[in-house]
């Protein structure tokens, strides 16, 4: 017998086992998936962090391709973590079924269910990150926070939202939680959510804590608000009335201001803690929402946190309801188009400025030094020259929010903060133009309210906008829009805070903001004087493109040593900032980078410089009337 003949029935076993079928990614089809995928969810293991699954899949003997989703909700990019996927079996009717991952697209796994297997079975866990290096934590002793996209498989071939799944998840004992899912069941520690589709499931996270605590916002409302809160500890869930009263008529400004819902109950989650991650995520009937602690206990120190709920709160109407038609994806492999996130982002971080002031969760007086700061951000990003504002858009594919190196000459999602001065010269061009009888809100109204109580999404384009603002106030929106989208002008779009009757000035003082701004973020603010941010050891944090400290030759690679042969400390490099203004010395710094020291001259005089805004004599004041709350 020759070698070849021998190795006859060793071919014939390996073709009668039930192996991975190789095919292409099958494309979504809009038809429904046969049957229920019961999804159970085990976040039980809090000392290693751990989410371990089992899923059963209803399945008929054949060729099955299944998919970890990629493209996150409100991520606006193919940023869900792949590698964090592990331990993945699958079996049929108690026997091992193989698979094996698509060579092109790795976010796909295919198999073949073998003969007389009607359900698949798979079990496989989701290792959360252990610390922020590998991930934002989203498990501690007293927090955990679920994002189904990290925890669910699907099969390919269907529209996202014609796949039913029954998720349940088991908690850790004693626990709460909260969650725009509703619950069909609770049987100790375990928690059945009634059957709902795919795409909604995917856009429903749940915050689970020892430490949890509930309040209505909208009490006797039809379609209730809820802010559900979990902490590191039971002292920092306790909020003072005012605080709470805040947070309520910040719904009712925005039930004004939108003229509808979209939901049937929206749940705020609020994490307040050191250990879990830090977060503001949008969903269609629930944001996430992670801050550290003092929210409530230490309120007068937090102000410039507290525009993430109006933010979040809003994107219930824009983004989620309303979406791009970029948007508009079967499921969550397919790349989203990203076009018009100056919209969906953009008139969104506007309407949570306005919202924040107009609930009274930031005084105006903060509000006005949020608005110097950004301005001034904005106004000194050089990269504008050589990329329009349209093109930060595609950040998020680009660049997935990694740390930017020369982040004021590459920019990232710009389209977050310059679109909300686009947005602010559009508000101030209508009051203008209408004689001050119209403004955005009444684009708010219009373009939002559409389909009241209704779910589906509506999607629009940027004819759509365009067509939405004429019915307001007449006006060649289109170019007036993309020559600020696509222009490259030296400084951020400021003509709508100047029509606001407000400009953009520098003093040696900083404003409260800025000191926060400071506090929070553990650094010396020199950016609009030196160029650059220095960390509390002296480590540059970042440094502005062609500013004295760019010229000077340092980068956020070099630790300041000393300052005029003074040991560095942020307190030290401003005495000497100040003192070079009256003198003619340079301001001598000791710099270390690597296991190297040089010494670098600053040839500056300008004195420390920061941002306020300070009326426009003899013009109209619309950014007050703008913050003023709607009756």
């Amino acid at each position: 017998m020759t070698s070849k003949l021998k190795l006859l029935p060793l071919v014939a076993l390996l073709a009668s086992l039930a192996l991975p079928a190789r095919a292409d990614v099958p494309a979504p089809v809009d038809q429904p998936y046969p049957g229920t995928i019961v999804l159970k969810v085990d976040a039980t293991n809090l000392s290693q962090q751990i989410f371990r699954m089992k899923m059963s899949i209803p399945v008929k003997p054949g060729p099955l391709t299944l998919l970890y989703p990629q493209w996150l909700p409100a991520n606006h990019g193919p940023n869900n973590i792949l590698s964090q996927l592990a331990g993945l079996k699958f079996t049929g009717n108690g026997k091992p079924v193989e698979w094996t991952r698509d060579p092109v697209n790795v976010f796909a796994f295919h198999l073949t269910v073998p003969q007389g297997v009607s359900t698949l079975e798979a079990e496989y866990q989701f290792l959360s990150p252990l610390d922020g290096s590998q991930g934002r934590i989203t498990m501690t002793n007293d927090i955990l926070g679920v994002q189904w996209p990290s925890v669910t498989l699907y099969p390919a071939g269907y529209v996202a939202r014609r796949i039913t799944v029954q998720p349940s998840l088991t908690l850790p004992e004693g626990w709460q939680y909260g969650s725009a899912l509703e619950a069909s069941a609770r049987n100790g520690n375990e928690v059945v959510f009634k059957p709902l589709d795919l795409e909604t499931l995917i856009d429903s996270p749940l915050f689970a804590g020892r430490y949890f605590k509930r309040i209505d916002l909208d009490p006797g409302a039809k379609a209730p608000v809820f802010l559900n809160i979990v902490a590191d500890n039971a002292e920092s869930l306790e909020a003072k009335p005012e605080q709470i009263e805040a947070h309520r008529t910040l719904v009712k400004q925005a039930a004004k201001l939108f003229n509808s819902h979209h939901y049937n109950h929206y749940d705020f989650l609020l994490a307040l803690s050191e250990d879990f991650g830090g977060i503001g995520r949008e969903h269609h009937q629930s944001s996430e929402n992670g801050v550290k602690p003092g929210y409530f206990t230490e309120w007068a120190k937090n102000e410039a946190v507290r525009d993430l709920l109006p933010h979040e709160y809003t994107h219930s109407w824009d983004g989620k309801f309303r979406r791009p038609a970029g948007q508009n994806v079967p499921d969550f492999n397919t790349p989203l188009q990203n076009e018009l996130l100056w919209v969906y982002e953009g008139q969104t971080e506007y309407w949570g400025k306005v919202l924040g002031a107009r609930s009274g969760l930031i005084a105006e007086k903060g509000t006005q030094e949020e608005f110097a700061a950004m301005a001034a951000l904005y106004d000194n990003v050089q990269g504008r020259s050589w990329r329009a504002l349209q093109d930060t858009v595609n950040d998020s594919i680009i660049n997935g929010r990694r740390p930017l190196g020369w982040r004021n000459w590459q920019r990232a999602e710009d389209y977050y903060v310059e679109g909300m001065f686009v947005w602010l010269d559009v508000d101030t061009k209508i009051r203008e133009m209408s004689g001050e009888k119209h403004s955005l809100d009444d684009f708010a109204r219009a373009f939002y309210s559409i389909n009241d109580g209704s779910f589906l999404p509506a999607f629009y384009t940027f004819d759509d906008v365009v067509a939405a603002l004429n019915k307001v106030q007449p006006f060649d929106w289109a170019p007036f829009l993309r020559a600020r989208l696509d222009g490259h002008a030296s400084g951020a779009p400021l003509d709508g805070l100047a029509r606001a009757g407000w400009k953009l000035v520098y003093s040696d003082k900083p404003s409260d903001y800025s000191k926060s701004a400071d506090e929070q973020s553990k650094t010396t603010s020199f950016a609009y004087s030196l160029g650059m941010t220095v960390k509390a050891d002296g480590g540059v944090a970042a440094v502005n493109w062609d500013s004295v400290a760019f010229r000077a030759g340092l980068a956020a690679n070099s630790t300041i040593v000393a300052v005029n042969n003074r040991a560095y400390k942020g307190e030290v490099l401003k005495a000497a900032v100040k003192a070079a203004k009256d003198g003619k010395d340079p301001i001598v710094l000791l710099v270390k980078q690597g296991t190297n020291y040089r010494t670098i001259s600053l040839d500056y005089h300008g004195g420390l410089r920061y941002p306020h805004l300070e009326r426009i004599a003899g013009s109209k004041d619309r950014l007050t009337a703008i913050l003023k709350p709607l009756k």
